[in-house]
């Protein structure tokens, strides 16, 4: 059994939802990366998300798009994401990592080469993007392989057929993409995401992560009650980003933001799940 497949159960016998943070591999210094996955372990996530970074990421906002860039300004490589997950693995073997990042980086690497370092690595799953299922027939035959996840986005505009398509090609769990636009937007419609999650579970027999506009704990709360994960990328990497210089106290800094916004989250969470146990009982 996978780590994620594994996380998902056990949460879901708790009658939890997961919480996956993102972060960019490097930013705002490399030496932040491994602390602050462990920390936010520890504030309550359930996996990660962890970027790659890469010079034109078109789903992204603003926000995600900055902390790609100076994570390109230290020079980090797929290369150094797979050190960082090595790197993390030494002291925690049972939280899921997903890597995030674009088709072009995967590509350069190869499709076997890139699978086989990843899963050394210690990696458990991939959001690539901009691959489509149509096209994505060799990537995936490469990451199953070994034994990684190939995650897929879902659209609000995406149609039952569509959803349906993504359905037979992914594994792990499935990530909809709560607003039309890039990362970082504000306006979450939660109404419009309980209805379509609830369009996608009729469709897809895979947990269901929901991401994009989520930067509160309320937010957070409100989407765990009909999501098997919430995704939070933006909200935590606009913390970060106040915190550029490399020094002990700035790594500290760092941390004791995203993890006060994460054990926030996590509480709320957690009792939205406990406010529906009590309900339903």
């Amino acid at each position: 059994m996978s780590r994620l497949q594994a996380s998902f159960e056990r949460l879901h016998a708790e009658g939890r939802t997961a919480l996956i943070p993102y972060v960019m591999t490097g930013d705002p210094h490399p030496d932040v990366t491994v602390p602050l996955m462990h920390a936010m372990v520890k504030a309550g996530a359930n996996a990660i998300e962890l970027g790659a970074p890469f010079s034109d990421p078109m789903a992204d906002g603003p926000v995600i798009q900055a902390a790609a860039e100076r994570a390109l300004e230290f020079g980090i490589t797929l290369d150094h994401v797979f050190a960082a997950v090595r790197e993390f693995r030494k002291l925690d073997d049972v939280t899921p990592v997903i890597m995030m990042g674009y088709l072009n980086l995967i590509e350069v690497a190869g499709y076997e080469q890139f699978a086989e370092q990843a899963h050394a690595a210690g990696i458990d799953g991939v959001i690539t993007v901009d691959m489509p299922p149509e096209e994505a027939q060799d990537y995936i035959a490469a990451l199953e392989g070994r034994q990684l996840d190939p995650v897929f986005l879902i659209a609000p505009t995406s149609t039952e057929e569509r959803i349906r398509k993504i359905g037979a090609v992914a594994s792990g769990f499935v990530y909809y993409v709560s607003l039309k636009g890039v990362t970082g937007a504000s306006s979450l419609d939660v109404d419009s995401v309980v209805q379509k999650v609830g369009q996608i579970r009729e469709q897809i027999d895979l947990p269901i992560g929901v991401g994009f506009g989520i930067s509160s704990a309320e937010a957070a709360a409100s989407v765990s009650a009909c999501a098997d994960a919430v995704v939070v990328g933006s909200a935590i990497v606009k913390r970060m980003a106040a915190h550029q210089q490399h020094n002990a106290e700035q790594i500290e800094h760092v941390i004791r933001d995203v993890t006060e916004l994460l054990s926030g989250m996590r509480q709320s969470m957690d009792s939205q799940s406990q406010d529906t146990i009590t309900r339903t009982a």
